[in-house]
């Protein structure tokens, strides 16, 4: 019959063998996150395209400019704006994502480094990208309608109701986040009272 000691040291050997397997188990887990990083640099990628795409709506304005009426001066903005947009929404999710999932941006010191980047949670992500995706919609009904003769009613209506569950499901992710943030403010205290 082996001695209580041997008993002891067997397990304490097999608790430090199954500690070293959750270690490396959770360090590769941990490494898995840099398989998002080509997925950001894939954005970065298609950011160069929105300044090819905006010059040449920026070119077509200026080349139609003295024939085209007021409509399409109009609609011709709206889509330089929403090219902006979008930049703008890939800047977010570029930045903050890689922040956020994959590692720390390491250029702090840098002039122009944006403040808001350290301080976008997932949530932030995720309203700002439906408030980018409501403003762009809005922008696409806004020149639906200055084309009103020009488009059917039904795509029209396709177009506004499109825009309305995007608005839809933005209230209801900002309302989600708020009730989430509600109930983890209130839980705080209670932890640290048990603590």
């Amino acid at each position: 019959m082996p001695k209580k000691t041997e008993i002891r040291e067997r397990v304490q050997g097999q608790e430090g063998l199954a500690r070293k397997v959750e270690v490396a188990s959770e360090r590769f887990f941990f490494n898995l996150r840099w398989f998002a990083a080509p997925l950001y640099l894939g954005l970065g990628g298609a950011l160069l395209v929105i300044p090819v795409k905006f010059l040449q709506s920026l070119f077509h304005l200026y080349a139609t400019a003295f024939s085209a009426n007021f409509d399409d001066v109009f609609v011709g903005i709206l889509d330089l704006i929403d090219l902006v947009l979008l930049a703008n929404l890939l800047l977010i999710v570029m930045f903050s994502g890689y922040e956020n999932f994959v590692s720390r941006l390491d250029i702090r010191g840098h002039p122009d480094f944006p403040s808001w980047i350290g301080h976008v949670t997932f949530g932030d992500i995720k309203l700002k990208l439906m408030a980018s995706i409501v403003a762009m919609s809005a922008i696409h009904v806004l020149s639906d309608f200055i084309r009103v003769d020009e488009i059917s009613t039904r795509n029209l209506a396709w177009s506004v109701g499109i825009h309305m569950a995007f608005v839809a499901s933005a209230l209801i992710l900002a309302f989600m986040d708020k009730v989430m943030d509600s109930t983890k403010h209130r839980s705080e205290p209670e932890e640290d009272e048990a603590h």
